[in-house]
């Protein structure tokens, strides 16, 4: 019998606590501490604090983005190249991925804004023919105050 990867949703809650230890979250993240290792080397956006001795110590976001890791790897399939790629895709917000609701929402307000740059270039085209007469007649007296 073939063991299934546990969901995201069958993974403890994320304790409010400022700090974690690699064995924490190697609990937390249903991860081997060997593993963890090996994915900071392999995901540079992974930035554990290592302080007395060498000791690595995670903040919250990053557990979360372990356990996004995860979730491309085990659960979607995602080779590390991959993995790799689709988080140079994904865009952050404190460490962690975007949800699709917010996603959504950004790519709408990507679009606005898109839209509003399209208006204010074609404001801008109207606004050069302005800003060089503007600037001739700045010329002009500038000659005649001569």
């Amino acid at each position: 019998m073939v063991k299934q990867n546990s969901t995201e949703s069958s993974l403890p809650p994320i304790p409010p606590k400022h700090y974690f230890t690699i064995g924490e979250v190697s609990q937390l993240c249903d991860i081997k501490p060997h593993v963890l290792r090996y994915w900071e080397q392999e995901f540079l956006q992974l930035r554990q604090v290592k302080r007395r001795g060498n000791r690595r110590y995670y903040q919250p976001r990053e557990v979360e983005l372990i356990r996004y890791i995860r979730s491309l790897l085990y659960e979607r399939g995602f080779t590390i190249t991959g993995a790799r790629h689709e988080l140079s895709q994904q865009r952050f917000r404190g460490g962690s991925p975007i949800s699709g609701e917010a996603s959504s929402i950004l790519s709408e307000v990507a679009e606005q804004e898109e839209a509003l740059k399209q208006e204010e270039n074609q404001g801008a085209e109207e606004n050069t023919l302005g800003l060089s007469v503007r600037e001739e007649l700045e010329q002009i007296v500038l000659l005649l105050s001569r």
